[in-house]
């Protein structure tokens, strides 16, 4: 059943029905410490009747959160997982608790015996989770009666339905949570312990390559974890061994921020989400390996480069973005991806899927894998790597990438050289391409916090961050560079956010085309920057 999917079908309606007749927990065995974090701001603004889902944003004061005419009919699905009770709880004034058990107590009287789009499973298994964890706010000087009661229908409708990771999750943190719902640990655990098997693989990833679901898997995985200890019961060994194989595949794709590299549909994550989840499952830090889910590192200093070594993956998340790179020195991101475009409509959907929208290589009017004729789904052609290695320096390391998207269209291949010096300071790009009168352009997509101008008569361009850094983009003269408008998407946004580009462009007339280029740490920018200026968390609503 999808989201938004009524209870229409027998089966669903019958084990509804069943649901609703079975025992009813006779109380909390344990309320634990909320371990989602929400955001003060959002809450805040909640209270004062701005309503943010997903990038929609609307102004309703009075309203229940369920009657907010939200314009994006997904943001009227979402709001039924609850998952604002965690901005509420961080607000954390009487104010906030009041909406958080009025708004609950409506949606158990409006939607508690199947109505409304929120009955697909992986929407119960968070709803869930929120209500366990911020249990204390929702009794609070009321009786916890009609709570339960909902807690045990929906926990006993969901044992039949949970599937995926997020609705087992919400299934099992239920079920250790309430008193008389023993029976459903064992069973939540073995399905989840067997859906780590199946989807994470050996090197701890998994098939979408999408780094922030990744995350989240493994945020869930650490909630399980937690609550078996606290309960004093054992972690299966499938769960505690995905924790393992999965925590250095995380490492390995955090910038230097903190952030995630953002590919394949994935945002850089929360702010501090990655860290408290590292430091939940106890898995001992390893050296940051130089492959991960096909994603190639490199670092140097206080400087990370993540490339995308690897084939777009199979579904319709997938981006055009082999070669691809992200590089972000210190707190800040310099190089970056445009991002997904999900939030902002399929226009932008499509658009955020395209070569063009990553820092690499592309021939215009062609992305490395393309769609088919519907323009939409999954990948009809698909660029495949056939090289792939690390090449070592005297002064850092780099690697070696050849792709042959462009094979069947115009009977070429990307050859990509990149090298990080130990320090971090000097990033060397080589990019090569065989084509006859093609139009090709190499694309370096810049956060929009970088301050960037033209220097030396165009022979440079200067990038400042916000910390003070000072970057220079430099190439060999083989192509002409300008400096071009571009968009920055992020899903905690409203709308995108304008940035710029700089941009490699030119006609390969020969069988093997070259072009070179530098980004570099100016020479008088010290090793290490005090920076402590941080974005007013208002500011990604």
């Amino acid at each position: 059943m999808a989201f938004g999917d009524r209870l229409s079908g027998w089966r669903d309606r019958l084990a509804l029905w069943r649901a609703a007749r079975a025992p009813v927990a006779q109380g909390f065995a344990r309320l634990s410490e909320p371990r989602s974090i929400g955001l003060y701001a959002r809450g805040k603004q909640m209270v004062a009747g701005n309503f943010t889902a997903g990038a929609a944003t609307v102004e309703a004061p009075g309203k229940a959160i369920w009657d907010v005419p939200f314009p994006d009919p997904a943001a009227r699905i979402e709001v039924h997982g609850f998952g604002w009770l965690d901005d509420l709880a961080a607000f954390g004034d009487i104010r906030a608790q009041e909406r958080a058990q009025g708004w609950t107590a409506d949606w158990i009287a409006r939607f508690g015996q199947g109505a409304g789009p929120g009955w697909a499973p992986e929407l119960i298994g968070r709803r869930l989770t929120r209500w366990v964890m911020q249990a204390p706010m929702l009794t609070e000087g009321r009786d916890p009666g009609p709570l339960l009661q909902s807690l045990s229908l929906q926990l006993h409708y969901l044992s039949g339905q949970a599937r995926g990771f997020e609705a087992l999750t919400g299934l099992v943190l239920a079920a250790l949570a309430l008193q008389g719902m023993e029976g459903h640990i064992a069973p939540g655990l073995k399905a989840l312990a067997a859906l780590c098997e199946a989807e994470i693989d050996l090197g701890g990833g998994i098939a979408t390559r999408n780094p922030e679901q990744l995350l989240e898997i493994f945020t869930q995985l650490t909630w399980v974890s937690l609550a078996l200890g606290e309960a004093e019961r054992p972690l299966p060994t499938e769960i505690a061994s995905a924790l393992e194989r999965i925590a250095p595949t995380l490492r390995a794709l955090r910038h230097a921020d903190g952030g995630l590299a953002r590919f394949h549909d994935g945002g850089r994550g929360a702010e501090g989400k990655l860290d408290g989840a590292l430091a939940n499952a106890g898995v001992k830090p390893m050296a940051n390996a130089f492959m991960a889910m096909g994603y190639a590192r490199l670092h140097g200093g206080r400087t990370t480069v993540i490339l995308d070594a690897a084939p777009p993956p199979p579904g319709d998340h997938g981006h055009a973005s082999t070669c691809g790179f992200e590089l972000t020195s210190g707190r800040r991101p310099l190089v970056v991806n445009v991002g997904s475009g999900t939030a902002f409509g399929a226009e932008w959907r499509q658009a955020g899927r395209a070569t063009a929208s990553h820092a690499t290589l592309a021939v215009e009017g062609y992305s490395s894998s393309r769609l088919g004729p519907s323009g939409q789904g999954d990948f009809a052609e698909r660029a495949e790597v056939t090289t792939l290695r690390v090449v070592p320096g005297e002064n850092g390391a780099g690697v070696h990438l050849v792709h042959n998207g462009w094979a069947a269209t115009h009977g070429l291949s990307h050859v990509r050289d990149l090298m990080l010096t130990s320090d971090g300071r000097h990033l060397t790009g080589i990019d090569r391409l065989a084509a006859v009168t093609t139009a090709e352009k190499r694309r370096f997509h810049l956060h929009p916090d970088v301050e960037a101008r033209v220097d030396l008569g165009g022979a440079a361009i200067s990038l400042t961050l916000r910390s003070g850094e000072i970057w220079v983009f430099r190439h060999d003269g083989a192509a002409k560079m300008t400096l071009e408008p571009s968009i920055y998407l992020e899903k905690t946004r409203l709308r995108p956010r304008e940035s710029l580009q700089i941009v490699l462009s030119g006609l390969a007339f020969d069988f093997d085309t070259q072009a070179g280029w530098t980004l570099a740490k100016a020479q008088d920018t010290p090793l290490a920057i005090r920076d402590l200026e941080r974005e007013d968390p208002a500011g990604q609503i």
